[in-house]
């Protein structure tokens, strides 16, 4: 199982130090860094600036409660992770070094070390520095880089995983997100887009909930499975295809009622729903946030039958689990062993 080191101070935006900590702690990821990239970087970062969503409240964002949603319930999206990462571990002949563009405050990580993935080794990357500094200080190794700007080799990784956000990345910026995540990847690699399609109770949930009541708003454009499709093809890979997954939210609780605030918490905390609780107090803003879970998160099979959240107990845990269904399309692009 993977481990992780004790939580170490290091600034988000100090490039400088995350290197020389990965070059100490972690020198399998440290000699895949360009070096001649992260210069350029360094160079850019400080001539430039833009808007971080998920920054310190102090700065306007949301990101201490998005770090704090992860805390309360690191396994929340653990199935979904669980799916994309599996993707990445076919035929897997050792240990692999995965990339993770939009890592936050490295929560794929923490799944993988949880479910006990002894073969992976993920280096989060992400454009906030507070996630990065947040990273770090729970033993997570950590990047500054942006998903069109990654600081790694050409043919040095095995795996990119581009997810939980990838409707954040500009349209325009998406086909040389997709090119540079090929260019990475040793033959063999594979890399997996994650994102929620346009239309989708989830880009509902986003444009309803979450651009109405965080203090960042929610202003993105999702993804269709002829864009996804149109990236994978334009930038190379040898194949490629898009699927769908099972991505649900869930939480346990001693009893359905506190099952579904446990949840309720996190998705306020997730989004940083901040006006719901302002004007509805933390306990009501959570059975709030519960609720319209379970009003929007619904899907149509071919059969007819609808998907719907649940309750139900666990024995297993001996607790009550709340599920509330979420459909994600994922990309996958591969690069054969040899040409």
């Amino acid at each position: 199982m993977l481990t992780e080191d004790h939580g170490i101070s290091v600034r988000g935006d100090d490039i400088s130090a995350q290197l020389s900590q990965l070059r100490l702690a972690h020198p399998d990821i440290y000699q895949c860094i360009d070096m001649g990239r992260v210069q350029a970087w360094q160079d850019e970062l400080a001539n430039s600036s833009w808007k971080d969503d998920f920054g310190s409240v102090a700065a306007g964002g949301r990101g201490g409660a998005y770090v704090h949603a992860q805390s309360l319930n690191v396994r929340a999206r653990a199935r979904g992770i669980d799916q994309l990462m599996g993707l990445m571990r076919q035929d897997s002949g050792g240990r692999r070094l995965v990339v993770d563009l939009l890592g936050g405050d490295g929560l794929v990580r923490r799944v993988c070390a949880l479910l006990g993935m002894s073969d992976v080794d993920v280096i989060t990357c992400d454009a906030s520095p507070y996630m990065v500094q947040s990273a770090w200080a729970t033993g997570i190794p950590a990047l500054l880089q942006r998903a069109e700007r990654p600081l790694f080799l050409s043919e040095s990784v095995d795996g990119v995983l581009l997810a939980y956000g990838t409707h954040h990345i500009p349209p325009e910026d998406r086909q040389v997100v997709v090119e540079e995540a090929c260019r990475m990847l040793r033959p063999g690699g594979t890399f997996v887009l994650h994102d929620f399609l346009a239309g989708s109770p989830m880009d509902t949930w986003f444009e309803t909930v979450v651009d109405q009541y965080s203090q960042t708003g929610h202003q993105y454009v999702h993804f269709t499975i002829d864009e996804i499709m149109g990236y994978l093809v334009k930038a190379g890979f040898d194949s490629y295809e898009v699927l769908e997954i099972d991505d649900p939210y869930t939480a346990i609780g001693s009893s359905p009622e506190e099952a579904e605030l446990r949840l309720g918490e996190y998705l306020v905390n997730m989004y940083g729903l901040s006006k719901a609780e302002e004007s509805q107090g933390k306990e009501r803003a959570f059975r709030w946030a519960a609720d319209q879970g379970k009003a929007i998160f619904r899907y149509q099979d071919d059969g007819g039958t609808a998907s719907e959240s649940v309750i139900e107990y666990v024995d297993e845990i001996q607790a009550w689990r709340f599920t509330i269904p979420r459909r994600a399309a994922v990309g996958v692009g591969k690069k054969v062993l040899s040409r």
